[in-house]
């Protein structure tokens, strides 16, 4: 199974190494990177533009976007939630597993 690394910084400076699973049919390692990145860059300015936004209130626009998404595959209702779990769950695994680079505390 090929893997996607991913690096994301925190607007804290924090650093986070992803090893992502890829499902055996993904047919762009690129294309997957590109779009978590524009996905994640368009919250990013959102939150800046529009202010404080909580983190449930983001997960659960992101759950419900995944939703919306799955929805519009042509395939049976089983299927789609089946694969959109799946897809989650070693999403989830890589992001327990990932590791976090820190910026120094204080001034120096």
């Amino acid at each position: 199974m090929a893997n996607l690394s991913y690096q994301a910084r925190t607007q804290t400076g924090d650093i986070f190494e992803f090893e992502f699973p890829l499902h055996a049919d993904t047919g762009s390692v690129k294309r997957v990177g590109d779009l978590v990145s524009v996905i994640l860059s368009t919250i990013d300015q959102d939150i800046k533009h529009e202010g404080e936004t909580s983190n449930g209130d983001v997960l659960q626009a992101i759950a419900m976007a995944m939703a919306v998404r799955a929805r519009m595959i042509h395939a049976s209702p089983d299927l789609i939630s089946k694969l959109s779990r799946q897809l989650l769950e070693d999403a989830l695994g890589a992001a327990t597993t990932a590791e976090r680079q820190s910026p120094p505390a204080g001034s120096g």
